[in-house]
């Protein structure tokens, strides 16, 4: 039994469902990822803006004072505005990860049986092959006996 040109089809496309649920879930880590360092730089604003406010109530430079307050402020509101979509971020790549993984079960079992019925071609071809030897050696052997009987 041949692998049919169908169940060939079927593999080759497994395995594009496969890549693209790969190249779907790097995505979706790598949007993460930014938005992570996003927030973090966002952190790091908000601490220097604190700073700043720490160093003008020492100094007594009102500017610097109002400067960090609004820093500080606008860090608070751009965090706010990232964690959300940083939550949201998490639950699409771990839904896009699991999807790729049933991608990547569906395509195993393709393969699996591509490979099944390969091996079993070949060990197919092997008896027929060896049958044909034995056919061959049995039949040399019986010329033998005849070719002696004749003499």
């Amino acid at each position: 039994m041949a692998v049919s040109r169908a169940l060939r089809r079927l593999l080759q496309i497994r395995d594009l469902e496969e890549e693209q649920s790969r190249v779907a879930v790097e995505s979706a880590r790598l949007r993460l990822h930014d938005l992570e360092g996003r927030l973090k730089a966002v952190c790091t604003r908000e601490r220097q803006g604190r700073d700043l406010v720490e160093t003008s109530v020492r100094t007594g430079e009102l500017t610097d004072r109002q400067a960090g307050a609004i820093e500080v402020e606008t860090a608070r509101r751009q965090g706010a505005a990232l964690e959300p979509r940083i939550v949201a971020g998490r639950r699409e790549a771990a839904q896009l990860q699991e999807a790729y993984l049933v991608k990547r079960v569906e395509r195993r079992q393709a393969q699996t049986l591509v490979e099944r019925i390969e091996a079993q071609e070949a060990a197919e071809g092997v008896r027929r092959e060896q049958g044909n030897l034995d056919d061959w050696f049995r039949g040399r052997k019986y010329r033998s006996e005849t070719d002696a009987d004749a003499d």
